[in-house]
């Protein structure tokens, strides 16, 4: 069994990955496909869709967990990861938006979103980052909508300071992720959509904690609340 997993279990067999699959599994794997068919090589390999699971290609790497380790917060995970965002974004131009996705799609629906893009749904070499995993969750959106969260995440913008980074370090972190995606957007605007994420994620958590009987997303809700207000 894999760590993580918080919406489903994930068993590793030999260089392959095992996990449930769904309705939306389909879109998924359209969508895997596409992108590798671009070029982007680091996202899974659909190997089998089976009644009630699915069969990927294991990505080799380390993919991170809370609590983080110090290589996470370094420069180069922080830039990689956020390049590795704007290639997987550029490579879902032309792929087939049609669901069923199963997150709701967000206007205006510019690529397909990754929506938990985070570093510990990366695969990192040598504290790069290489890798994409878990997409249930994708659907078509913005791309700060995806790019919003991963600053949320590695920069981070939380009420948590167990990294250590002090206020201008962060200001200076989350222009760095800006500059390495490549956007216009300001960090007033970045600033905006994850305060508008972490609302949508608190409720989702909520409602999950009581469909999977897992009362830790409570948790989970309550820091998102919270770090919503201290950004607003």
């Amino acid at each position: 069994m894999l760590a993580g997993g918080n919406m489903g279990p994930v068993e590793r067999i030999g260089g392959r990955v095992r996990r449930v699959s769904g309705a939306w599994s389909p879109s998924v794997h359209r969508l895997l496909r596409h992108c590798r068919a671009a070029g982007l090589t680091g996202v899974p390999e659909v190997l089998e869709l089976t009644d009630g699971h699915e069969l990927l290609s294991f990505l080799p790497g380390d993919v991170p967990a809370y609590p983080m380790p110090k290589w996470v917060w370094t420069d180069e995970a922080l830039t990689s990861s956020a390049q590795m965002l704007r290639q997987f974004h550029d490579s879902t131009a032309g792929c087939d938006r049609n669901g069923p996705w199963r997150s709701a799609a967000h206007e205006p629906t510019e690529v397909i979103c990754h929506n938990d893009f985070a570093p510990y749904n990366l695969v990192y070499r040598s504290g790069r980052a290489v890798g994409i995993i878990d997409f249930d969750y994708a659907s078509p959106g913005p791309r700060l909508w995806d790019l919003a969260y991963l600053a949320y995440r590695i920069v981070p913008m939380s009420t948590d300071t167990a990294d250590g980074f002090t206020a201008a370090e962060r200001r200076d972190r989350l222009s760095a992720v800006l500059h390495a995606y490549g956007t216009s957007a300001s960090e007033a605007d970045l600033q905006a959509t994850v305060v508008l994420r972490l609302h949508e994620l608190a409720t989702f958590s909520e409602s999950m904690a009581t469909t999977l009987d897992n009362p830790d997303l409570l948790d989970h809700a309550a820091q998102y609340r919270t770090d919503a207000a201290a950004l607003t």
